[in-house]
């Protein structure tokens, strides 16, 4: 028994709840994964894991042992990574999941060069809106827009987007021009509503100038749950949308969206990198995180306190 895989193999198991989904992020058969947790309890001669048809849970020795298992296998990591040539260039394979508009947009289009400084970084990236559950499918960090409710994560606040309302010439055309925000409210004026994942449906844009303050809720006819078909459904016309800067700028310079209630101000919506807090910032996760950062600070400087 390699007792380094035998560990591994444990962890991945508690942190999944799953001998089956364990094995797949570990790229190993089911049977080899039991095997070697069996050859664990064996040599340890203590119970780990409690199996059911339905479900594996950890005993509290297990638990205990999980603990120091994870910091184990953390330092072992700091301990190759430490090593010059392992530092000056990190490797390995990063489970990323990031927002699909902000993933064609922004970072595709910026990995050359950051393949040109990480060569050896391998990354396997999730592309939606969608709320991901980190431990479970084993993904190292997300980047997302909002606030981050899940208070078990740690996150890092690397951008925020400054949003604008707009809308297609050919819906104006058809529906007539806006005047202030409560018009979307009362009239037949329609939005796109965007599904967010957190709470399944539409949540009001607070909208503020002067004094004057208003959550526009609007009606809409369609509602989405990802960033791209989103901004298709305003380009066809069929509601008004509000957008980051980076979303809007090309289609603003085309003609293809006009902008609404410019003397109205929203608040800046803050992009986070989140990641499990027993989750180990690894030389890899680290430059990624930095980059991603760096990546922002061109598109979507933090705001001014």
């Amino acid at each position: 028994m390699d007792r380094f895989d035998a560990m591994q193999a444990f962890a991945r198991v508690v942190e999944t709840g799953s001998f089956t989904k364990a094995a797949d992020t570990l790229h190993m058969s089911k049977t080899s994964v039991t095997q070697l947790v069996q050859q664990l309890e064996a040599r340890l001669r203590v119970k780990l894991l409690n199996r059911t048809t339905r479900q594996v849970n950890v005993t509290a020795d297990g638990a205990a042992y999980y603990e120091r298992v994870v910091r184990l296998l953390a330092d072992m990591d700091d301990a190759e990574t430490s090593l010059s040539s392992a530092s000056a260039s990190p490797r390995g394979r990063l489970r990323v999941d990031v927002p699909s508009p902000f993933a064609r947009m922004i970072l595709v289009p910026a990995l050359p060069a950051f393949y040109a400084r990480y060569p050896d970084i391998q990354l396997d990236m999730g592309v939606s809106d969608r709320i991901v559950d980190l431990i479970d499918q084993n993904v190292d960090c997300v980047v997302r827009g909002g606030e981050i409710t899940d208070q078990s994560l740690v996150a890092r606040h690397v951008g925020d987007l400054q949003l604008g309302v707009f809308a297609a010439p050919s819906y104006l055309q058809r529906a007539g021009v806006p005047t202030h925000p409560q018009d979307l409210e009362n009239t037949d004026h329609r939005i796109v509503g965007f599904l967010w994942s957190r709470i399944g449906k539409p949540f009001p844009y607070a909208m503020r100038r002067g004094d004057e303050s208003i959550n526009v809720h609007g009606r809409y006819a369609l509602a989405v749950d990802d960033g791209n078909a989103y901004l298709e459904a305003g380009l066809a016309g069929l509601g008004v949308l509000w957008l980051p800067d980076y979303m809007s700028k090309a289609h603003l310079s085309r003609g293809e969206l006009t902008p609404l209630f410019e003397d109205w101000r929203l608040d800046p919506m803050p992009m986070y990198v989140a990641y499990p807090p027993n989750r180990h910032v690894s030389a890899k996760l680290r430059v990624f995180i930095d980059w991603i950062a760096e990546l922002m600070k061109q598109h979507a400087p933090l705001a001014a306190a």
